[in-house]
């Protein structure tokens, strides 16, 4: 029975990255890597801890609780090789409305229910799965939390005497107009002051840690200057020095109901920002991750998370680049990132206690620029309507009632929407490649590429059907498959009948992926509609005009010309 259940579940899909690296051999060159990599990483996430905690309505403490127990179990136990875990901004919404309405021991309860989704979607293999969430809800959602979050950070900017701001966003900018007269300038300036530092060290000095620069300059100004200016240690008393003991809360039917949609949004927020984190993570390294696995880990951090006193935690795009920029080789790395935060909150929790909010909420603002990603928001705007009209009702739905609902609205706007594309299209062939068609189906297509000649160095693959966001991840990994780059990649697009916005943001991606590679993109067959789309979005113009052929014949001519001039350079 358990070698039955062994065989059906495939335990070695869920076998830590850590292990993985361990047996492949760890060397001492690799261990002084990683260590360089965990201690930048640790400095660089200790005032984010501090922030997305106080930002999401709970004490700064328990940032760096959740930084140190869910980074250090998402890096032993997760999927990725250099995924840094801990609290994010992506919670910070959903995190400050769950408390305002059912306190903390509520949150405790929907982050430990979010824990055990994570870990029943990675046992169910639903990795995939989350990989298909449509790009313009991800955008739409995520400039949403972007918009909340520099909301947010107002009040500390300026020196607000706002008291508890509401949870609504109208709510919160009326307060603000109402308490304009208590408006700090001492505030102000240390918050423009660390900004400016901020944005001088991410322009000139990108590798080193600039939010610790930042809020140490703004705590010696007001410690040196005697500004009356709020900080850690006057709003939230000292910070204590170990962890908490493991404590669960009350646990009621009643409140596990009216918890469930906070829980499933936790989850479902930590599920694809890790994954996606995680496939950023492999872009930079070349590597694979193990989706399922990183689920797991996931909601076994969050579940630890919570008992150990702590908030919802996923992976961190931003420190796992900063990971992978250190030196990062393997999840050692994520651990020696906890410890290090730990060593600061033993050693140093005195001193953070003079951090000035003032400081983080620059650092906020910061993070919410660089999470909003406004250009690709306007970007999407150029997309067919369907998918704008979607990114648009996350966006305000995300801002103007919750993220729960924008969640749900948005997956369930994405699958009506695709429901209707699909209805729309006469050939449905789903998003196969042409190295997938049987024999017979290839001797009966006379245009298939096996009664041509290829020339040499050229590889052809074929999309049949609709390019939409379930194809998408497609055409994401297809050079992967390729055990050598070649010097030409002919995409063939004759049974393309319509392309959405994930389709595009993918061809994009293949586009850049290709350059890297030094390897030249060949589209072949484009219809008149999609030429149209990848017009709007100048995409003809970035892979080149003569690249985007009308038929195969002229599409291989093309292909074996750049290919010789390749071969020429050589």
């Amino acid at each position: 029975m358990v070698r039955r259940l062994a065989r059906k579940l495939d335990l070695k899909a869920y076998v830590p990255k850590l292990v993985i690296c361990l047996r492949q051999g760890y060397t001492r060159s690799i261990f002084i890597k990683d260590f360089f990599a965990g201690v930048t990483v640790g400095i660089v996430a200790l005032p984010l801890a501090l922030a997305f905690a106080i930002a999401s309505g709970v004490a700064p403490e328990r940032g760096l609780f959740t930084a140190i127990v869910a980074g250090f179990l998402i890096s032993a136990l997760g999927g990725s090789r250099v995924q840094i875990g801990g609290p994010t901004g992506a919670f910070v919404v959903i995190v400050y409305g769950v408390v305002q309405h059912h306190g903390y021991q509520g949150l405790v309860l929907a982050t430990l229910m979010a824990g055990l989704l994570l870990i029943c979607m990675g046992l169910a293999r639903l990795g995939a799965v989350l990989k298909f969430i449509p790009y313009p809800v991800v955008t739409g959602f995520t400039t949403g939390i972007a918009l909340i979050i520099f909301t947010s950070q107002i009040k500390d900017f300026f020196g607000l005497a706002t008291g508890i701001l509401p949870a609504d966003f109208l709510a919160k900018w009326w307060t603000y107009l109402r308490c304009l007269p208590t408006w700090n300038p001492n505030a102000t300036a240390i918050a423009l002051g660390s900004l400016l530092i901020l944005l001088f060290f991410r322009r000139w000095f990108p590798r080193l840690p600039g939010a610790i620069v930042a809020v140490t300059v703004g705590a010696a100004c007001v410690r040196v200057l005697h500004l009356p200016v709020a900080t850690i240690g006057s709003v939230f008393g000292t910070l204590p020095r170990v962890l908490p003991h493991p404590a669960l809360p009350v646990i009621t039917l009643a409140e596990v109901r009216t918890l469930v949609p906070e829980a499933f949004t936790i989850a479902l927020l930590a599920g694809i920002e890790s994954l996606l984190s995680a496939v950023v993570a492999d872009g930079m390294i070349g590597t694979r991750h193990k989706s399922n696995c990183e689920l797991v880990a996931q909601g076994v951090a969050n579940i630890a998370s919570a008992v150990l006193g702590g908030i919802p935690a996923t992976g961190a795009i931003a420190r796992t680049a900063t990971n992978i920029k250190a030196g990062a080789r393997t999840p050692v790395a994520g651990i020696i990132h906890a410890a290090t935060l730990l060593m600061c909150m033993f050693f140093l929790a005195p001193l953070a206690s003079m951090i000035p909010l003032a400081s983080l909420a620059a650092v906020l603002v910061l993070v919410a620029w660089n999470m909003s990603e406004i250009d690709h928001f306007i970007h999407l705007l150029r997309a067919p309507r369907g998918d704008v009209l979607v990114m648009l009702s996350v966006f305000g739905l995300t801002v103007l009632v919750d993220l729960t609902t924008a969640v749900q609205v948005g997956v369930v706007m994405a699958a009506m929407l695709f429901m209707k594309r699909m209805s729309d299209v006469t050939h449905i062939g789903g998003g196969i490649l042409e190295e997938a068609m049987t024999d017979e189906e290839m001797h009966l297509d006379t245009e298939a590429t096996r009664h041509k000649h290829v020339p040499p160095g050229v590889e052809v693959y074929e999309i049949d059907g609709p390019f939409f966001f379930g194809v998408a991840d497609l055409l994401r990994d297809v050079l992967g498959h390729i055990e050598k780059p070649p010097r030409v990649f002919l995409l063939r697009m004759r049974h393309v009948p319509m392309m959405d916005a994930s389709g595009i943001h993918a061809l994009e991606q293949l586009q850049a992926k290709c350059r890297r590679q030094g390897t030249a993109l060949v589209l072949s067959g484009v219809r008149a509609p999609v030429h149209r789309v990848l017009d709007q979005f100048g995409l003809t113009a970035e892979i080149g005009p003569d690249n985007v052929c009308s038929n195969i014949d002229h599409a291989l001519k093309r292909a074996g010309d750049l290919a010789g001039r390749a071969l020429k350079s050589i």
